[in-house]
This record gives C-alpha cells, structure tokens and sequence, in this order.
C-alpha cells in the first residue's frame, strides 16, 4: 500500500553493520516494525549492497508513541539526507489483521473484519493489501503516527503487513500434489503459521510465546485441529530460528520434517546474520 496522509487513528541498538551511507544514490531504506523490535536495512539498489543494518530489540513491548521515538533517532543519526532516498518500505508485524477473499471485501466495512478476533478502537485507521495470486485481502491496522512521520520526512512510501509479505514469499499451494505444507515464521515473542493442502490456504495466523513450550504448544495444536501427522508433514521456518535455538529443539522432539527456507539472496557483509532470518525485511 502506497501511503496517503491520516489524520487520525494509530499507526538495545544492535548494530551489526554500519557503513556510511551519506552522498551514495540509488538507496532504498527497509524498516520492519513490532511491538518488540526494529530493524532497519539500507541498501544500494543497483549493486544489491547493504550499507547498512541495525535493529533495536525491546525486553517487553512498547507504545507506537515509544516506537516513533526510536524510529526518529534513527534517522536523525543515520539520515541526513531523506530525499536521496529512491525507496522506502515498511513492514508491520502485529496480531490485528485478517484474510478476507476479494469477492467478499467491501472497504467500506474494513473495521468490521478486525473486530471479532482483534482489540480495534474506534478511531483506528484501517488498512489493506491485496495478495493478486491468491485473491485476497489482508486487513490490518498500521501505526499511523510512524505513517505520518515517515511521509513528512521522506515523501511517499510503501508500507505492508508482514502476513503479505510473508505470503508472497511462499509459492502457492499445489494443487495436484494433496500434501501439506506448513511455513512458520518467528519473531522475538510471537510467529506465523500458514498451512497449504490441495491448493488451498488452510490457516494462516499469528500465535504469541514466552517459552519454548508455548511455541510447540500453538503449532501442535494447529497440526491437530487440521488432522496433520507431525511424522509426515514438512514444515519450513524462517525468521528468528536457528539449529541451536531451543524452539528448534523442541520442534525436532515432535516434528519430523524440519528445514530453513531455502535463500540464495544472503545478505552480502553480513554473515552474524543467517540469511533466512530477515528475509522478509530483504525481501520488499
């Protein structure tokens, strides 16, 4: 979605790279934003160069007013210059969003998607993607304030819910194979789970966690209620996930079938950072 001015409605620094980034053109800047962490990314569009990437990751989670606060220090320290910018995209990554088919989606009812599965007031603004090779609509509510910040420093810009990012990466389900297929991507506090069976999207929502044993508990829940055999299904991740990490673990005890997405975009000058843990952000 393109951002058009609202007036109303609501939408520590690790840095593991930083070069300068000042009087380079053909930049395009990368922002992922959550209750629980920014990351930013700035890359040189021509040559598919980073030059730089940081993020901000929070013990619990914070305000959208507190978010702005960090995303103005950003650009205050790292831009000076917003108008050498040729591109800026941003991601929202939060529980209040909805899938509704094209044939039934009427703008004029927008909020009425959100409110019987999400905590919306009445002055939210409310926003949408289209995902054109499934036919849908993804409903959300972004932070405006960071919306009309981001407009009056750089212009127009493009921002989406991490639920259309997410899906646009996975290939459409096959319809002639029959087999499952589940993608989980994990964040700092919460993930994302899209199951796929005979051509079909089967689920596709957001899950929080505390513990390892949380994770496992959402996940397997979901392989019941869809009659899926932990023994059998594939099941690919991405995101804040390693080999080593205890939610992979834990996943290995019960699933049979686990692999990372497969990436041969990595992040050039990164190599602290896997590649399929900010494909989504690498990816717009």
């Amino acid at each position: 979605m393109r951002l058009t001015p609202v007036e109303t409605g609501r939408r520590s620094m690790t840095q593991t790279q930083s070069n300068s980034i000042q009087n380079i053109p053909n930049k395009r800047l990368s922002v992922q934003v959550s209750l629980t962490g920014l990351s930013f990314l700035v890359t040189n569009i021509g040559r598919s160069e980073v030059l730089h990437f940081s993020e901000k990751k929070y013990p619990k989670s914070r305000t959208p007013e507190e978010l702005l606060i960090d995303v103005e220090a950003f650009v205050e320290e790292h831009i000076s210059e917003p108008e050498s910018f040729e591109s800026v995209k941003v991601i929202y990554s939060n529980p209040e969003f909805a899938l509704v088919p094209v044939s039934l989606f009427d703008e004029s009812k927008a909020s009425d998607y959100l409110k019987f599965n999400s905590k919306i007031l009445t002055n939210d603004f409310i926003a949408w993607d289209e995902l054109h090779d499934r036919n849908l609509m993804v409903v959300y509510v972004p932070y405006v304030n960071l919306n009309n910040y981001l407009y009056d420093t750089f212009g127009s810009f493009e921002y989406y819910h991490l639920i259309t990012s997410f899906l646009n990466l996975i290939p459409p389900a096959n319809r002639f194979t029959g087999d499952a297929e589940v993608f989980i991507h994990v964040e700092r506090s919460n993930f994302q789970l899209v199951v796929q069976k005979d051509g079909n999207l089967q689920l596709c929502n957001s899950y929080p966690y505390q513990t390892p044993e949380d994770f496992i508990y959402y996940v397997l829940f979901c392989f019941e209620q869809l009659e899926l055999n932990p023994d059998e299904v594939k099941v690919t991740l991405l995101g804040m996930i390693s080999e080593t990490d205890p939610l992979y673990e834990i996943a290995y005890t019960y699933i049979r079938h686990l692999e990372f997405i497969d990436d041969n975009s990595a992040l050039p000058g990164l190599p602290e950072v896997q590649s399929h843990e900010k494909l989504l952000l690498k990816s717009m």
